[in-house]
């Protein structure tokens, strides 16, 4: 697997410390010899813990700073050892963390120079002529003291101004999230209302209608097509109130994973055929509980199939198969002749001019392939030998 981008911080920001502190281990204690500092009279025994103390310091320094500042007076003012020194300015300036300690740190570090002098003074020789002389101990202090606090203090400010940035564009990111969703949720309100101040309205008259004709009529075929009327209308209030109930969701959710949806299909094909289309039904596989997106998903793709054979193709039969996969549900809706021979279920026949004149717009087949695509499955529609075949693959992933 790659490995994150911020895999390479971590390692740096883990064993830097720790190499540094062994750096400013090994520095102090070559300062006894002259190579690194001053030439010490002190015996090896007294300079390793000064040395060991050091670099212990600087590796807890992220938790506690107040060792390596003490580590790095005592080694300036028992050996004259500058490598503690200089660490403990830059993390002086890196990380207190306001002005009036940076201020308390310089007021200490001068009286440890000043003690340094007083010191080089009683000692002598060469540890005088480099940190007593003025010369001298200016250059020291501001090459221990002076320039690696402000180099700590320009990584902080540059530190916290990339803080400040990401942390903007961070919030203003979250903004414009909030914004998108305010005005989303806003337009699935406005189209909700105009579905239900112009769809549910005009529908409820016609069951209304529908439901008049059905008790007032005296032929049967036409009390039967009211009935129809009427129970599909009814149907079609309530998917649009299941609809309007979506969209005004802040997020759409799904519905019960466990249902199954599928049985839909009976009552819809029963209803293509009462209208007057040859329908045939074929189930394979072993039936099983699916989510509810799949099915309402299935049912919305053979709805979508057989409304389109009544308006391009009344005349056609029509074949529905129902698969049932391993992890998948699929779905095929095809129209063309019957086999030879098969008499297929056609209680009313149709009328001669069904299917003419039924408005459309051309995209429900665009609508369907979204639908799929958005659970992850496939579409394919398109003419064949016979007729037209609309196919839907849909994965049925276990409810977690």
């Amino acid at each position: 697997m790659p490995s994150s981008p911020v895999e390479p911080r971590r390692v740096v920001d883990r064993y830097v410390p720790l190499l540094v502190a062994v750096v400013v281990a090994v520095a102090v204690w070559e300062s006894r010899t002259g190579a690194l500092g001053v030439r010490t009279p002190l015996p090896g025994v007294l300079v390793l813990p000064i040395a060991v103390a050091s670099g212990w310091a600087m590796a807890v320094v992220r938790t506690r700073r107040w060792p390596l500042f003490l580590a790095a007076a005592v080694g300036w003012l028992a050996l004259a050892a500058w490598p503690a020194g200089v660490v403990a300015s830059y993390q002086a300036g890196l990380r207190l963390p306001d002005r009036r300690r940076v201020t308390w740190y310089l007021t200490g570090a001068a009286a440890v120079m000043a003690a340094g002098v007083l010191i080089g003074l009683a000692v002598g020789g060469p540890r005088r002529i480099t940190t007593a002389t003025p010369a001298n101990g200016l250059v020291t202090a501001v090459c221990v003291v002076a320039f690696p606090l402000v180099a700590g203090l320009l990584v902080r400010s540059r530190r916290d101004v990339v803080a400040a940035l990401r942390d903007r564009a961070e919030r203003g990111e979250r903004e414009r999230e909030a914004r998108a969703e305010r005005v989303r949720v806003e337009e699935r309100a406005r189209i909700a209302r105009e579905m239900h101040d112009v769809v549910a309205h005009r529908v409820s008259l016609m069951v209304v209608h529908a439901g008049a004709l059905e008790v007032t009529a005296t032929e049967p075929a036409t009390v039967e097509a009211a009935a129809l009327i009427r129970s599909t209308g009814r149907q079609a209030l309530t998917d649009l109130r299941e609809v309007l109930g979506v969209l005004r969701q802040p997020a759409f959710a799904l519905a019960d994973p466990g249902a199954d949806l599928l049985g839909g299909l009976a009552e819809l094909i029963r209803e293509s055929r009462v209208a007057g289309l040859r329908v045939r039904r074929q189930d394979e596989g072993e039936p099983r509980c699916v989510p509810a997106t799949v099915g309402r998903t299935v049912h919305r793709v053979v709805q979508e199939a057989l409304t389109n054979v009544r308006k391009h193709a009344p005349e056609a039969d029509a074949t529905v198969r129902l698969r049932y996969l391993p992890g998948w549900v699929e779905i095929t809706v095809r129209n063309g002749s019957p086999a030879e021979g098969r008499v297929l279920p056609n209680p009313r026949p149709a009328r001669p001019d069904a299917g003419l004149g039924l408005p459309g717009a051309g995209l429900g087949l665009l609508g369907l392939r979204e639908r799929v695509e958005l659970l992850g499955g496939r579409l394919e529609a398109g003419p064949t030998d016979e007729g037209f075949l609309i196919r839907a693959l849909i994965p049925t992933p276990r409810p977690s």
